[in-house]
C-alpha cells in the first residue's frame, strides 16, 4: 500500500498540471477539502484518484484504451494499477440524469463529499507499478486524444 500511495500521490500532481486535465479529486493534494482532516486522522491518502478528463465520453474512452500499463475494469484493485470511466462500468444502468443525481459519495475520514458521474470521470486505482512507467503510460495515453 505505500508503493501504491507513493504512486499515486505522483500521478495526482502529474494530472492537476496537465492541460488535458480538468479537475483531479485525490485527498493527498494541498487543495483538496478534505486534506487537512485526512492528514489529522489518517496515515496517508491512498491510491484512488478520480479526474475529470477534458472533452466527453470520446476522449474519455480513447484515454483509457491507449493506457498499456493499466487494464480497464470496475474493480478498486490490488496491486495493479486499474482504471475504469464510472459512467460506463458501475453506473452504466442508470440513466444520465440519475448518474449526475445519484453519482458517488466519496467519504475521506469523517469528511463527505458528493461527485455527480459525468461522461469524462475517470476513476484510476494505482498500483505498485515502477512510477516512471506509468508517468510515460499516462503522457502517451493523453497524447492519443
Amino acid at each position: 500500500m505505500i508503493k501504491c500511495e507513493e504512486n499515486a500521490q505522483k500521478l495526482a500532481k502529474l494530472l492537476k498540471a496537465h492541460d488535458k486535465v480538468e479537475k483531479v479529486y485525490y485527498p493527498g493534494l494541498e487543495d483538496h477539502p478534505g486534506y487537512e482532516l485526512q492528514k489529522k486522522q489518517a496515515r496517508g491518502f491512498g491510491a484512488m484518484i478520480s479526474f475529470l478528463i477534458k472533452g466527453g465520453l470520446e476522449e474519455a474512452k480513447k484515454f483509457c484504451q491507449s493506457l498499456h500499463i493499466f487494464a480497464l475494469a470496475g474493480s478498486l484493485g490490488g496491486v495493479e494499477g486499474l482504471i475504469c470511466i464510472p459512467g460506463l462500468f458501475s453506473h452504466a444502468h442508470l440513466s444520465k440524469e440519475d448518474k449526475l443525481k445519484y453519482g458517488i459519495l466519496f467519504r475521506i475520514s469523517l469528511f463527505y463529499y458528493f461527485l455527480g458521474i459525468l461522461d469524462n470521470l475517470i476513476r484510476v486505482s494505482v498500483g505498485i507499478e515502477d512510477y516512471d512507467d506509468i508517468e510515460k503510460d499516462f503522457l502517451h495515453a493523453f497524447n492519443e486524444i
